[in-house]
């Protein structure tokens, strides 16, 4: 009985390791894409200011479709 629950435990385990290590990859390859993002238009002389402003103005304007 108890080497099936340890059986069981190692496999659970390991579930939630992949799990985590996936989660873990998309995060950081997300944070590389605004990070490659935003470089490309700072070199354009586009300014986080005023990126973050357009989607902003992006967001509320997509509220307003939503909300009418």
């Amino acid at each position: 009985m108890n080497l099936v629950l340890l059986l069981a435990a190692i496999a659970v385990a390991f579930l939630i390791f992949t799990l985590l290590i996936k989660v873990l990859r998309a995060a950081i390859s997300t944070a590389l894409a605004i990070a490659l993002i935003v470089l490309i238009l700072l070199a354009l002389g586009i300014g986080p200011v005023q990126l973050w402003e357009e989607v902003t103005q992006l967001f509320q304007s997509l509220w307003k479709l939503v909300g009418k």
